[in-house]
């Protein structure tokens, strides 16, 4: 969405893509006969943006910021503006702020340091760093000519969470924020080749280079570029720059050739990418004032899939399949049915037909119609296709099985490789392959009589066509091992996360304007992107000791409940049976390993646990107080039901347990300085009661919030937290006011059920039948 940078005006932001080389273009030349730059300019020029968010301490990629931006076709200038900025607060230091760039998915980024699975090849990312020391604001540029057209993806967050547990609303944490901005400069008119048709191209001015792009058509394996007869209009030797295909962060495969003089340079390309248009860009190296003319011609080498059999017998792997239902869109897959095996002589692949099976958000499965297994030979390739261009499943996390079948016939020094790759399969496979394709590298498996499995797994993988290619090899192709047949099983899936990030972590469904990707959670310790690194994991025992230290030390509440008894509230023993009750199973719920035990809903066990704990400090406050029992009830039950709406809107907000307790501190205060003025006299009257109770259990309480609000961390919140349970627990034991001496502990049961007795009234001080 275009809009304006605050504090950039819209006509400076403009002058600093300016700034940048002149454009490039590429147009009709003289009288017809010519493709190449002229003097008219023919660029255009588009600026992006996109809402500044917060940034968070990085502790996993929940915590990162993510932006996508999609950069036109024919863009020849990419400029990225990236702006930093911090709050002005005391509680704002000095940080750096690190962005990491990707093409065509998320980046994977690991500032942690953690290990990965096994079996997972990490897709590199581009990173940059901006430092936000004394100034409140810091911003930097990221060029890049040529880029690839599609999506781009931009990462950003802070350096590592400490891990201390912040108590919302008690401080204010500082506010750091990022926004990225992206000027693109656009061609307008770019000349097209034909493919095997000489085309003459000039360029008149070499500041301007000549743009023109080529499609490359479906099974091409090979793309051959040729200049020649280049000519200038000065006496030195004509000398060209050729670059083929875009760029890419963090690693750029373009393929740069140098022409000089008449005689004829060319380029090979194998395995060019499929139905997409291949950028050519040519700069002049002569002097400023030459006119250069040059001749160019692209040819392709064609791979043959099969004719009119093959598509047959795709037909009859569907009968073959039990009747499946195929859903819509799988007749796609008719486009690589090719000749079996056994069929026609002119083919060079064989093409075995693939369904993409949507299950739920960035879950899909692949299908192999026919066969189980997928046969693999010598002398001819077996091609998968792997459709992962739905803009969502780059998300996710692609896992790729091989399993040689017990039954295949190879020779004992024979292997199956295999090579998954984007955008253009590798056809041409042999003893040395490096699954290498024109733009990109692919992943080599290999699987033989020793080592019958292989695995993969592709974290956010790149959008677009993913093709499987696998051939046999032999050290040499003899008699024996051209005859031969492998059986490979091959299961492919697309997850949201790669294992469901095992029994110590959680895999979660982030979204960020309607683009939605995935990342594990990890508890008890362990770490990694999919919560597989145990390096600091907690063992079972510390888990178990844990989960004890949480739930057990809630039973301090009963002597406080003894003592809430023995003075006849009984109001306030129910409430302390509550707490100590719910707090106890919440906590045996809220443990991140092994050692879980849950009776209900996590969330009404949150919720009852954290209604529980404020009410309790409420009524233990009015029942200091001593307020009249009509009025302490009334209170107590108003004061539950405020309390229990503000837990519903923010539940960990500081001013959930803050408000109730200031508010019944004042009137609590409020009545003890009346009965002091009253009485002139200090109350409670009794120094006994200030020494050996209110002391001790102010102090215990102080000592509890202050270890609940400064000290607890992720590292040691099963202690402190527990420390906290026993101290405000023994705290109310201390604090709760004595009982009636007139009263005794098993009066109670008897006024519940006799009709008539004799009750005293607060009030009149009278006895009365009632």
């Amino acid at each position: 969405m275009a809009r304006a940078v605050p504090g950039f005006p819209p006509f400076l932001l403009l002058l600093l893509v300016l700034q940048s080389p002149p454009p490039f273009a590429a147009l009709p030349g003289e009288n017809g006969k010519w493709s190449g730059a002229s003097d008219d300019l023919t660029y255009v020029s588009e600026y992006f943006s996109q809402s500044a968010q917060k940034l968070s301490f990085y502790s996993w990629y929940g915590n990162v910021k993510l932006f996508r931006f999609r950069v036109p076709e024919d863009t020849v200038l990419l400029r990225w503006l990236l702006q930093a900025s911090k709050g002005s607060g005391p509680e704002c230091g000095s940080t750096q702020v690190t962005i990491h760039f990707r093409y065509g998915a998320p980046p994977v980024i690991n500032p942690l340091g953690t290990q990965f699975p096994s079996n997972t090849s990490l897709p590199g990312s581009f990173n940059q760093t901006l430092t936000l020391a004394a100034a409140l604001q810091n911003s930097t540029f990221v060029n890049l000519t040529s880029p690839a057209a599609g999506d781009w993806f931009i990462a950003a967050h802070l350096p590592e969470a400490n891990g201390k547990i912040e108590v919302k609303g008690f401080s204010v944490p500082c506010t750091y924020t990022f926004q990225p901005d992206m000027f693109v400069l656009r061609v307008l008119e770019v000349s097209i080749l034909e493919p095997s048709v000489p085309t003459w191209q000039i360029i008149s001015r070499p500041a301007w280079p000549l743009h023109t792009k080529i499609f490359v058509p479906e099974y091409s394996t090979a793309l051959k570029l040729e200049v020649q007869n280049c000519t200038t209009n000065i006496s030195v030797a004509c000398a060209l720059r050729v670059m083929v295909g875009s760029a890419t962060l963090p690693q750029s495969f373009q393929k740069v050739l140098n022409c000089t003089g008449e005689a004829a340079c060319s380029l090979l390309l194998s395995s060019p990418p499929w139905e997409k248009w291949l950028r050519i860009t040519v700069e002049s190296l002569n002097g400023p004032s030459a006119r250069v003319a040059f001749e160019m011609t692209a040819s392709f080498t064609a791979c043959k899939p099969g004719g009119a059999s093959s598509f047959l017998n795709f037909y009859k792997s569907l009968n073959q399949s039990q009747d499946m239902q195929l859903p819509e869109g799988s007749l796609n897959a008719t486009r690589y049915a090719a000749a079996n095996a056994s069929g026609q002589g002119n083919s060079c692949l064989y093409s075995q037909p693939v369904i993409r099976e949507d299950l739920d958000v960035v879950s899909v499965v692949f299908r192999i119609l026919g066969e189980s297994s997928v046969p693999v030979q010598a002398h001819l390739p077996t091609l998968l296709l792997f459709n992962l261009n739905s803009g969502m499943d780059s998300g996710g996390t692609l896992v790729l099985n091989l399993l040689l079948n017990k039954t295949s016939w190879i020779p004992g020094n024979a292997t199956v490789l295999a090579c998954l790759s984007v955008a253009s399969p590798v056809l041409n496979p042999n003893a040395t392959w490096d699954c290498r394709t024109a733009f990109s590298q692919g992943y080599l498996l290999n699987v033989s009589v020793s080592s019958m499995e292989a695995a993969l797994t592709v974290p956010y993988p790149e959008s677009g066509s993913w093709f499987l290619s696998l051939q046999l090899a032999c050290p040499k192709l003899t008699g024996e091992c051209g005859k031969a047949k492998a059986l490979v099983t091959v299961t492919t899936y697309l997850s949201p996360c790669f294992n469901d990030c095992g029994v110590y972590g959680q895999c979660s469904l982030l979204r960020r304007l309607g683009y939605l990707y995935a990342g594990c959670s990890c508890k008890a310790g362990w770490s990694g992107w999919s919560c597989t690194d145990g390096t600091k994991a907690q063992s079972v025992g510390a888990q178990t000791l844990a989960a004890l230290l949480l739930t057990l030390s809630n039973l301090l509440f009963l002597p406080a409940i003894a003592v809430a008894l023995y003075g006849c509230h009984l109001v306030e023993a129910s409430v302390y049976i509550f707490t100590m009750f719910f707090s106890t199973f919440y906590h045996a719920c809220d443990q991140p390993g092994v050692a879980v035990l849950c009776i209900m809903d996590y969330d009404t066990l949150q919720f009852c646990d954290f209604l529980g704990s404020v009410v309790s400090i409420w009524i233990t406050i009015l029942c200091m107080a001593q307020v009249k029992k009509i009025l302490k009830y009334v209170l107590g039950v108003l004061g539950t039901l405020f309390i229990a709406m503000s837990l519903q809107l923010d539940r960990r907000g500081i001013w959930n347990m803050m408000g109730p307790c200031l508010f019944a501190l004042v009137i609590m205060i409020s009545t003890w300085v009346y009965r002091g003025v009253k009485r002139h006299h200090c109350y409670p009257p009794s120094w006994k009661r200030w020494a050996f109770f209110l002391f001790p259990g102010i102090s215990l309480a102080l000592i509890a919030i202050a270890i609940y609000a400064f000290m607890e961390t992720n590292e040691n919140y099963y202690y402190t937290h527990s420390i906290w349970h026993v101290l405000v627990a023994s705290s109310v034991a201390f604090l709760l006011p004595p009982g009636d001496k007139h009263k005794k502990l098993w009066a109670w049961s008897r006024k519940l059920l006799c009709g008539y007795q004799i009750c005293k009234n607060d009030r009149e001080e009278l006895y009365a039948v009632t």
